[in-house]
């Protein structure tokens, strides 16, 4: 079993991490205190071609594999939480539209998406229906050669930037079992009707907008039915959710590794009775747990992402490593902060930050009660084992 990178992942990782220490870690703290959208440090997230991490080449994309768009997500976050944002919805949505999308959709989106001069994300949470995608209340009534659009969702990051957004409705209210009636429209930004009511403020993961958005009577036009098949949104929402969750797990490994950096440096300055506090055992012991849980939350995040790459269902597996990392996430950092003592409730150390980044991890892609129920029907179902 080979539980290291390879040479390509390797040095990607290095580049990754120097771009990240170089151009995000010095000003992401004064980027989130002041609200400034992080528009140079996307710029060069564009230069890198990172928009196109899950579009394949022949559309301009990187073709990136699993456990490499893991890497992305991870160093990312080890940076600044909230920059990796503004890359996780927009790759998921380009994952879908080139798993599911006809073959004129591909066309007409991947290329600019791949670039960055189109943006994406996914509206799929509404003010009633978070966890329960069945639930939703938007909807898409067939009137000639477009559908009508009604509804409201919440929670959409980058949905001011979003060209097209893509969208899951009821074509069917009355379908049972519902899911049957739900469907994906690709929603072009501008089209009369879909406006952008407000931003939502939030503890932590500032930098890329989290917004409430209306559909009053929006006609979007039949050729912009994802797939072009009605009734196949749910089929096509949840797989691109089993790579939101290691995308979501490898941010909490980012944030988690950052904690331990953080912790350590300090220990290691910091003096106390005339020592470095790191040389008390307290202390060592602190560092020991926040070094074992964090790489123990990475191999099993790379290890989902070999699954999904080896083209194996994979969603009891990034279920664990969304679940367990996003834990060791939320630990992480409030152990690094209680190891800086008072000066970790100050914003001048990033510990603070990296506490109030740390909870989104266990509600993204699914709160960690729903994955846990899904952990364990894969494994009573007999469909998983461990071991």
């Amino acid at each position: 079993m080979d539980f290291d990178l390879n040479p390509e992942q390797r040095d990607f990782q290095r580049t990754l991490r120097d771009f990240v220490d170089r151009e995000i870690k010095p000003v992401a703290s004064e980027l989130e205190r002041s609200g400034e959208y992080p528009t140079a440090i996307v710029e060069q997230l564009k230069h890198m071609g990172l928009f196109g991490m899950t579009i394949p080449e022949t559309y301009g994309g990187l073709g990136l594999d699993a456990v490499s768009f893991a890497i992305v997500f991870e160093e990312l976050s080890r940076g600044w939480m909230g920059i990796a944002g503004t890359l996780g919805t927009h790759s998921l949505s380009c994952w879908m539209i080139n798993q599911y999308g006809t073959d004129e959709q591909k066309q007409q989106y991947l290329p600019g998406l791949a670039t960055g001069d189109r943006r994406t994300g996914v509206g799929l949470t509404e003010p009633d229906a978070g966890s329960d995608l069945q639930g939703i209340r938007t909807t898409a009534i067939l009137d000639g050669d477009h559908y009508v659009v009604n509804g409201r969702k919440t929670w959409i990051t980058n949905a001011r930037h979003a060209d097209p957004l893509p969208v899951l409705v009821k074509t069917d209210p009355q379908a049972q079992p519902r899911h049957k009636g739900m469907s994906i429209l690709l929603i072009d930004a501008g089209t009369p009707g879909f406006e952008v009511l407000r931003d939502l403020g939030k503890l932590g993961y500032k930098g890329p907008e989290s917004c409430e958005i209306v559909f009053d009577n929006v006609r979007v036009p039949i050729a912009n039915l994802l797939g072009g098949i009605e009734g196949r949104g749910m089929q096509q929402a949840l797989p691109a959710l089993e790579s939101g969750r290691i995308n979501i797990a490898a941010r909490a490994v980012g944030i988690a590794q950052a904690s331990y950096d953080a912790a350590l440096e300090y220990s290691r300055a910091r003096t106390a009775f005339g020592q470095p506090i790191s040389d008390f055992q307290a202390i060592q012991l602190k560092l020991a747990d926040l070094a074992t849980n964090v790489q123990a939350a990475r191999l099993l995040t790379y290890w989902a992402a070999s699954e999904q790459a080896a083209g194996k269902r994979a969603d009891m597996q990034s279920g664990m490593a969304k679940y367990f990392a996003s834990e060791v996430a939320i630990k992480s950092a409030l152990e690094a902060m209680r190891i800086h003592g008072g000066y970790g409730y100050s914003t001048e150390y990033v510990v603070e930050r990296l506490y109030r980044d740390a909870p989104l991890m266990a509600i993204g892609e699914g709160t960690n009660e729903i994955l846990r129920t899904l952990i364990a029907k894969s494994l009573t179902s007999g469909r998983d084992s461990i071991g």
